[in-house]
């Protein structure tokens, strides 16, 4: 009896370990993006020149989009790791890395000191946290998947959007809170630092709490062959599930971005909604969001992955244009959008890693999907806020990326059509 009461006590101390361990370094990665474009006019205005502020912004949210560039580089390197070394040493080192980009924005010079070199700091900030967050949500997905019993996996994935989500709700509530208690001198003197060297303590612990963890049985009984089994013969014979996660992907990422990341920033640059409350309706969208991801994640585990997917991707297709329409001037009209559309978002969002993971087996799983997630996020999310921007404030046609997001969303639902049902598959198989 002893003994059994030890094994169920050691049970649930792995568990809240990989829970903390893995939410927590998550959480930072999808803070650092979530604050960058919260704090976009801020950065704009003091690392770039005034002379020109529409162009500081759209410089600032280009240096966004060129972060995202070296996330397939991060993909393949840190899935080298996790699928070579373990997982364990995949998410420690990216964690490890995104704290150091975060305190390099935390102590960038003003252009007004230093000029052109505060946006080179920054952008080389930019590219070190891209790097790390490449390779981030594949080491991590793949260790919470493979560390969840396989009849509740759908419902432990959710883990990874929930923890990220809890990240920008914190960015967005700290941005609030800011706005609220800091004059717009003092934001832009020294103010709008607070949130980057937050981050990059955050970062810290969550490199020490992943130092701790256990690493997955799974990888751990992968036999001494297959784990030096070359890479690219490999990656050629699964180039179908590659292309496949790419698929699930596209749609995905741009419509989340659209409204989870940037919508309270739109809001503020280009529909002049005050920024304190276009904050407040992102706090309301993003606390609605995580209600919805355990329903989504235990729904699947019961009727399986495919419905759910679905169910999410046209549900994002069919209302995001009179979501669109009704986002004019107020801040009910951004809540109440983000939150109807968030809850379609949440159904994709909640399962995809265990999709992902699902769809690999383990010698090539992290870099199976690190390396097509990334190569997908960084040409269509990380360019979405600079699109949307572009084309609403410059060209006067935001019509024109509407479409486009919903045409992508279109792409990944024929993509549904291609993937296997995987629910309570054995990833050890």
């Amino acid at each position: 009896m002893t003994a059994i009461i030890n094994t169920q006590r050691e049970g649930r101390i792995t568990t809240r370990k990989t829970i903390i361990g893995t939410g927590i370094g998550n959480a930072v990665e999808w803070y650092d993006w979530a604050i960058y474009a919260t704090f976009t006019p801020f950065i704009a205005s003091q690392l770039f020149s005034k002379s020109d502020p529409a162009s500081a912004v759209l410089s600032t949210l280009a240096i966004f989009a060129v972060g995202f560039v070296a996330r397939p580089f991060g993909g393949f390197l840190f899935g080298w790791i996790g699928d070579r070394v373990g997982r364990k040493a995949s998410m420690t080192l990216a964690v490890g890395l995104a704290s150091l980009g975060s305190l390099m924005i935390g102590v960038a010079p003003t252009f007004a000191s230093v000029g052109a070199f505060a946006s080179l700091m920054l952008l080389v900030a930019r590219l070190v946290q891209g790097l790390a967050h490449g390779g981030e949500l594949p080491s991590s997905q793949t260790y919470l998947s493979e560390m969840a019993p396989r009849e509740h996996r759908g419902f432990w994935a959710t883990l990874i959007y929930t923890s990220g989500t809890v990240g920008i709700l914190f960015g967005t509530l700290l941005g609030a809170v800011l706005n609220m208690a800091l004059t717009t001198e003092v934001m832009n003197a020294w103010g709008w630092r607070i949130p980057f060297l937050i981050g990059a303590a955050m970062g810290l612990y969550a490199l020490i709490m992943r130092s701790r963890l256990h690493e997955t049985d799974v990888f751990e009984g992968e036999s001494a062959t297959e784990k030096r089994a070359p890479l690219w013969p490999q990656i050629v014979r699964y180039r179908k599930q590659a292309v496949q996660v790419i698929g699930l992907t596209v749609g995905l990422t741009v419509i989340y971005y659209i409204w989870g990341v940037v919508a309270p920033s739109y809001a503020t640059t280009a529909l002049k909604i005050d920024r304190g409350e276009a904050l407040w309706a992102g706090v309301i969208g993003n606390i609605v969001f995580i209600a919805a991801l355990p329903v989504w994640g235990k729904l699947s585990d019961r009727i399986g992955r495919k419905k759910v997917l679905w169910a999410g991707a046209i549900g994002s297709a069919v209302m995001h244009f009179p979501m669109t329409w009704l986002l004019k001037d107020s801040a009910w009209q951004l809540a109440v959008g983000m939150s109807v559309m968030l809850i379609f978002i949440a159904a994709s969002a909640a399962i995809v890693p265990a999709v992902y993971a699902e769809l690999f087996p383990t010698s090539i799983r992290t870099v199976g999907v690190g390396v097509p997630y990334s190569i997908c996020v960084a040409v269509f999310g990380g360019t979405a806020p600079y699109l949307q921007q572009w084309l609403g404030t410059t060209v006067h046609m935001p019509d024109l990326f509407n479409v486009y997001a919903v045409v992508l969303l279109a792409v990944s639902i024929a993509f549904i059509f291609t993937i296997p049902e995987t629910r309570g598959k054995d990833l050890a198989h």
